[in-house]
């Protein structure tokens, strides 16, 4: 049988009620203990790495969990990964970015209700995932959740209680767990780069979501502070005319030194700047870079994957299109 490792982090799946609310609790043993249906299908190793509700995940989290993975991938055959649903894309997302061209899978996963509990979805999703981690066909960094399996640049948290809480977006499901059997609906697809890990993120950036009447001064202070901007627009993308005047002032002193990415508050079918006077003559006069149909959780890592790895804004800029596990298909040059 395969050898895989678990790796804790809190999250709902492993909470307890508290007289202030649910706080992760459950050890990774115990969680085990749930799905003893397991043993028949791989051997578990367990690492405990946080005790944390997802919504404490930080940056610093998802490189000690790719360092974590790092330092065991050479002793195991796959990588189960609880976590909690709140930050569950993001971290996904991050771990695509800081471990890419994996031959191996690494699953996340987590659950809207408490694995102790006779009604939960835990169960489930957590034997789900080992079946997944063990397939020979599985590879690189996905959630499986609901019977789901989603890209891990896919991944968008669309509920909030409900069992069926993770869409893939823009992108197809890559496969479907339906009685513990894998039916894929994407092939796995050949590597062709080997595999890397990547150590360092940089947080050098805030994203703004435009809001009728949104004040000018938060944009002077975005551009003052921050390296990257990215700026959550409406529809199909633009700036409204009441920010106009500022952004241009801006644009202009800070073009060589700053990078804006401007994306959709619209979920699914992504940006495209070129449809609406609002957005097609300012990308024209300053190469703003779109998301196209990336997620926002996507955009965010990756730009603190990049922001690491090059100094130069330029290069960042050469570099954002670059396809990670299926992270963008829209690419500009066919806009």
């Amino acid at each position: 049988m395969k050898k895989i490792l678990m790796i804790t982090t809190g999250g709902t799946i492993a909470s307890k009620k508290s007289q202030h609310g649910l706080t992760p609790g459950i050890s990774a043993e115990e969680l085990l203990a749930y799905i003893p249906a397991v043993k028949q299908i791989c051997n578990v190793a367990t690492l405990p790495l946080f005790n944390l509700d997802s919504t404490n995940m930080q940056p610093k989290h998802w490189q000690k969990l790719a360092l974590a993975i790092e330092e065991n991938y050479q002793n195991y055959d796959g990588f189960v990964i609880c976590h909690g649903t709140d930050t569950l894309a993001y971290t996904a997302a991050a771990l695509s970015y800081l471990i890419q061209n994996s031959p191996k899978p690494i699953v996340l996963t987590g659950s809207q209700k408490p694995i102790d509990l006779d009604s939960t979805d835990a169960k489930v999703n957590l034997l789900d995932s080992f079946i997944y981690a063990c397939d020979d066909l599985s590879q690189e960094v996905v959630i499986v959740f609901d019977g789901k399996v989603i890209a891990g640049t896919r991944a968008k948290k669309v509920r909030a209680k409900s069992y069926n809480a993770f869409t893939s977006v823009n992108f197809p499901y890559l496969a479907v767990i339906l009685d513990q059997q894998i039916i894929r609906y994407i092939p796995s697809q050949t590597l062709d780069n080997s595999l890397t890990f990547y150590h360092n993120l940089k947080q050098d950036l805030i994203t703004l979501k435009l809001t009728p009447g949104l004040d000018e001064k938060i944009l002077f202070f975005a551009f003052e502070h921050y390296r990257c901007i990215i700026l959550e627009s409406f529809g199909v993308g633009g700036i409204p005319e009441n920010l106009m005047d500022a952004f241009y002032v801006l644009m202009k002193k800070y073009h060589q030194h700053r990078l804006v990415i401007v994306g959709s508050q619209v979920a699914n079918e992504g940006s495209d700047m070129t449809v609406y006077e609002v957005g097609k003559k300012v990308k024209q006069d300053f190469q703003l870079l779109e998301a196209y149909d990336m997620t926002f959780e996507s955009v965010v890592t990756k730009l603190m994957w990049l922001m690491a790895k090059f100094d130069s804004i330029e290069a960042i800029r050469q570099n954002f299109y670059s396809n990670v596990n299926h992270d963008i298909l829209m690419y500009p040059h066919t806009k």
